[in-house]
């Protein structure tokens, strides 16, 4: 039997297959523009199926990936932190070719976007664009402690927290409203006109995504 077990995994890894397919998988957000899946996957591992829509996957951690079957990315490549992809609907899976554990977002878009550019309208200069298509954009917002951003505008969108912050936004009308993000934490929030302010010690990193 043990035989068997090993003949088996060598078999699937000349098909060029992943050898394990199995993910820990959360969802985190559902509306009528996303679905938000938590994705983690151990050494080895693959999603369980491909997107049915397009989607953008947010990198928590670093690693070395596979974008699609062995079969159809023969090269892994490395992934930074807060690096984002987009995938085409029906694309294969995302496969873990690191040492270490892969954590990352999906971000499946539910509607037909919109060929609208945004580019940078509304967002603060110091904001770095991650990505735009017909879906979505992307963009990096990093605030120091104790420091305050411009007023801007934007749209509904998914925020991905890779370092944690105490924050609030201040409104045109100068009410105060808390807003403070955990080191981890996947949230929606609405569309606002605000300026961001970061009452920490901490450095606020966010992944943020705008659904179009």
């Amino acid at each position: 039997m043990r035989y068997r077990n090993s003949l088996a995994a060598v078999t699937l890894l000349l098909l060029g297959l992943p050898a394990a397919i199995a993910a820990s998988s959360v969802e985190k957000i559902r509306n009528e523009k996303v679905l938000v899946t938590e994705v983690t996957l151990a050494p080895g591992e693959s999603e369980a199926a491909p997107a049915v829509h397009p989607s953008m996957l947010v990198y928590i951690t670093a690693g070395t990936v596979l974008h699609g079957t062995v079969r159809n990315e023969r090269i892994p490549r490395p992934v930074d932190e807060g690096e984002v992809a987009f995938f085409d609907a029906g694309e294969q899976p995302v496969h873990n070719a690191g040492p270490m554990p892969l954590h990352f977002v999906r971000i499946d878009f539910l509607t037909d976007g919109s060929p609208e550019t945004w580019g940078k309208a509304g967002l603060p200069p110091a904001y770095l664009m991650l990505a735009e298509n017909q879906y979505a954009r992307a963009y990096d917002i990093r605030i120091l402690p104790h420091t305050f951003e411009p007023q801007h505008t934007h749209h509904d969108r998914v925020v991905v927290c890779l370092s944690g912050a105490e924050l609030e936004h201040i409104l045109p009308d100068g009410t105060h409203q808390p807003s403070t993000l955990e080191t981890g934490e996947i949230v929606w929030r609405l569309g606002a006109t605000h300026v961001g302010h970061n009452l920490g010690t901490t450095d606020l990193w966010v992944i943020a995504v705008e659904p179009k």
